[in-house]
């Protein structure tokens, strides 16, 4: 039986050039200096992680390591919650990226105490950036 070697997708920007417009404009966007370059890195990585998107999956972690973070904080991402390698603030951020991408449990995607708790460490620029 013949193995997969590569994502049926490798490049979506290949396949419409148009997007890497929208990329760039979001990046820079994100990039605002509102929340810190690590902590959009992993929320980053996260995402890609709960979309099952190879390709921003390993552009996300190969970025990561570019700032200088550790591969014991790239490899325990998907258990964050019970990791000690994140602050209380990154914790806040990622519960947020699991609300927004994760199945609704309830009418609301962001509940009021985990945007409470988000609130706490991120002023309002710094949520929208975060949930963008």
């Amino acid at each position: 039986m013949e193995q997969a070697t590569r994502s049926r997708m490798s490049n979506p920007l290949e396949l419409v050039p148009e997007l890497g417009e929208v990329s760039v404009a979001l990046f820079k966007a994100v990039g605002n200096g509102s929340v810190p370059p690590a902590t959009i890195g992993l929320v980053g990585l996260r995402a890609s992680q709960l979309a099952g998107n190879t390709y921003t999956l390993i552009r996300a972690a190969r970025e990561l390591r570019k700032l200088g973070e550790s591969e014991d904080r790239i490899d325990a991402l998907p258990s964050w919650w019970d990791a000690p390698y994140f602050t209380d603030a990154e914790r806040a951020a990622l519960a947020l990226v699991v609300a927004v991408l994760g199945p609704a449990r309830a009418a609301e995607k962001v509940p009021a105490e985990l945007y409470a708790q988000a609130a706490e460490h991120y002023d309002p620029k710094a949520l929208a950036t975060l949930m963008i």
